[in-house]
């Protein structure tokens, strides 16, 4: 038997910026006259199939003016310099990935359907570009099927009336990629989408290590706002412990896949097979894993497999097609059942749910899923969930059912990011050192006028959640940062998000400071051989005293005229249900932004923007130019390009909201 191929070549190259040489991420790269045009990656690289023996090649991309390229066949590799053209607005609407599958086998299992692989070759064979680039497609599919909750943004709020702030720590980072995969297809993204602290979240920072058996050291640091230099901003980061992957206990995992009809497209189902194996390849042999997937019907596809037979659970991985409705609550329930059936007492019990989440079929709604999936987590089985897709894509869905799993939740668009995920950070995305872990910040009245939590809206607490063990919170990962931001208004100064409230009748103090007092006095009574913390940029000491564990590095409460704040910390351990607890006080400081580390001047920039997207009503004098001066100045340490590529969304950011605002001003 013998077929014809029409001659074609590859064309590997690299985009670079022309003044700066720095790698160019997101350029479309298009042969004129055919449907056919890749992304680069985050260093600006790509590699393009052309048919015939020359083609021409056009290089767009937001910001830059375009570029056309003439190529023979034997021009297998070329660099292209692209200049910058801020005035100019180029159209990005590219998406997909080109990421074909290797189906083995056929039928059907449960109403899933498993296609062979005959169906597929000539796609394979016509498609045969890198992993970590995009599908032909002609415009970004609109958002208004996507699925995103509104956000009432956190107020200041004043010391007086309210002294304490109570939230559970957030290590997801799904926003962060879901609002660089809009920004890359020359779109704006919605207000419900943008959770700073996830943005912040996605960065790693450069924090102390624990010492000790401490499953975290707490780093704190204030300066003037970048934002209002009337007001402070204070940074509290966390760095897990890292525990190393050979230490890592044994995982016993069930991959829990969507193969219905809306994970056909090539940024779906074909996406998630490449990101999962990617993640067999980090297993070892006593770790395990499952394979369960749901559509009409939810079945299993794979038993329980050591995670020494890679070619088996690639097979089962290769085998899967879309095809019909979603049955996500049918699904969620088997994978439990196989998680809990397989359970390893002391190890990582975990269940990797991929999917869009456009759940229709049998139990479907978020109360129903999340009661579910409360009742399912007592088993201790975690659930990290990782969203795929776009144009219905239910992000809202997702982020409520990580939360609900003891769990986290990352967006994957496209390999690269699944490669960040799922190997970079193999740990801290699926090894748990802390799960329940809160925070509540008692404020020094003395020399704090008012305050705003800046992000975490979902995750905000119940003051009397703090010392509840049973209430739910976030759990940290091996080798995991966490950053939150407050933004202060000091005493003395005046603001407009001050609001003033008539003296109270009734009550004996106004100010607070009865309830500091009696606050301090019970949360310092088992502390008081403890020194008091000087630095603004500490690590803690531990101490274990009584049933919940405390940990102090506060001190007997002398000196506290000279604190803005304390921090009590809540934890327990993975497979623990009594909490730990850590104080940590923080000592009033003032100093300008430019005295601050990297790790302060990036988290503000990345929350700027946040707010910018956002068009924050605490905004205040935020731009995106000293948005991108600020990260600028504060790269640090990038070897994977992440901080670099923020830069690149700010001014694709800014490029969109000027083109939208010019549109605007022509209706008017």
């Amino acid at each position: 038997m013998s077929f014809t191929m029409s001659a074609s070549f590859v064309v590997n190259g690299t985009v670079v910026d022309a003044v700066t040489g720095g790698g160019l991420q997101g350029v479309v790269v298009s042969v004129k006259g055919s449907g056919t045009r890749v992304l680069t990656d985050n260093k600006g690289a790509f590699q393009l199939t052309i048919e015939g023996k020359s083609q021409t090649i056009e290089f767009s991309h937001l910001g830059y003016t375009t570029v056309t390229k003439k190529v023979n066949a034997g021009d297998n590799k070329i660099i292209i310099r692209m200049a910058s053209d801020q005035l100019k607005m180029e159209e990005v609407v590219v998406t997909g990935f080109a990421t074909p599958m290797d189906s083995r086998l056929s039928g059907r299992v449960a109403g899933i359907q498993i296609t062979s692989s005959k169906s597929r070759r000539k796609n394979q064979q016509k498609n045969a570009l890198a992993d970590t680039y995009y599908q032909p497609q002609h415009e970004a599919p609109p958002l208004d099927r996507e699925g995103y909750d509104a956000i009432t943004e956190n107020g200041f709020k004043t010391v007086g009336q309210d002294p304490l702030s109570t939230f559970s720590i957030d290590v997801d980072a799904a926003s962060y990629s879901n609002v660089r995969r809009m920004l890359n297809m020359g779109q704006l993204p919605p207000a419900g989408a943008v959770r700073i602290e996830e943005m912040i979240n996605y960065f790693k920072y450069d924090y102390k290590v624990p010492v000790k058996d401490e499953p975290f050291s707490i780093n704190t640091e204030i300066a003037a706002c970048p934002w209002n230099n009337d007001h402070q901003l204070v940074s509290i980061g966390l760095q897990g412990k890292l525990i190393p992957s050979g230490n890592l206990p044994a995982s016993n995992l069930v991959f829990l896949i969507d193969v219905s009809g809306s994970m056909e497209d090539q940024n779906k189902l074909p996406l998630v097979q490449q990101s999962l194996k990617l993640l067999v390849d980090q297993l070892r042999e006593k770790d395990r894993v499952a394979l369960v997937v749901y559509a009409g019907n939810a079945g299993l596809v794979l038993p329980s497999t050591s995670g020494e037979e890679k070619i088996k659970i690639k097979d089962a991985i290769d085998r899967l097609s879309a095809g019909g409705s979603t049955a996500g609550g049918a699904g969620i329930k088997l994978a439990y059942k196989t998680a809990r059936e397989n359970f390893i007492k002391g190890g990582n019990n975990r269940i990797i749910l991929c999917s869009d989440g456009d759940f229709n079929v049998g139990v479907s709604s978020d109360a129903a899923l999340e009661e579910m999936i409360e009742t399912e987590r007592k088993s201790g089985v975690f659930l990290t969930i990782l969203g795929y897709g776009m144009g219905n894509y239910q992000d809202a869905k997702m982020q409520k059912l990580a939360g609900k799993g003891n769990g986290n939740h990352a967006y994957i668009d496209n390999l690269s990011e699944a490669r960040k995920v799922l190997v970079k950070e193999f740990g801290g995305t699926l090894f748990a050192i802390a799960k329940d872990v809160k925070l509540q910040i008692e404020f020094n009245p003395a020399n704090v006028q008012a305050y705003r939590l800046v992000g975490y809206e979902n995750r905000v607490l119940n003051k009397e959640d703090f010392n509840d063990d049973l209430k739910d919170a976030g759990e940290l990962g091996s080798g995991h940062t966490v950053t939150a931001l407050y933004e202060i208004i000091p005493v003395g100064i005046e603001s407009r998000f001050i609001k003033s409230v008539d003296k109270l009748k009734y009550q004996r103090d106004n100010t607070g400071s009865k309830s500091t007092r009696n606050n301090n006095s019970s949360n310092n009574s088992n502390n008081s051989n403890n020194k008091s913390s000087k630095s603004s940029n500490t690590n803690t000491n531990t101490n274990t005293n009584n049933n919940k564990n405390s940990i102090n590095t506060s001190g007997n409460g002398s000196g506290a005229a000279g604190e803005m704040m304390t921090i009590k910390f809540r934890y327990k351990k993975p497979d623990g249900d009594v909490s730990s607890l850590i104080t940590h006080p923080v000592t009033f400081t003032s100093a300008s932004i430019s005295k601050t580390s990297e790790n302060f001047r990036f988290a503000a920039a990345v929350a700027q923007f946040g707010m910018l997207l956002r068009n924050s009503e605490y905004k205040q004098q935020s731009s995106y130019q000293n948005t991108w001066t600020l990260a600028k100045d504060a790269l640090g340490k990038d070897d994977e390009g992440y901080r670099s590529e923020f830069l690149k969304m700010i001014r694709n950011a800014q490029a969109l909201q000027q083109k939208e605002e010019r549109t605007v001003m022509s209706y008017e």
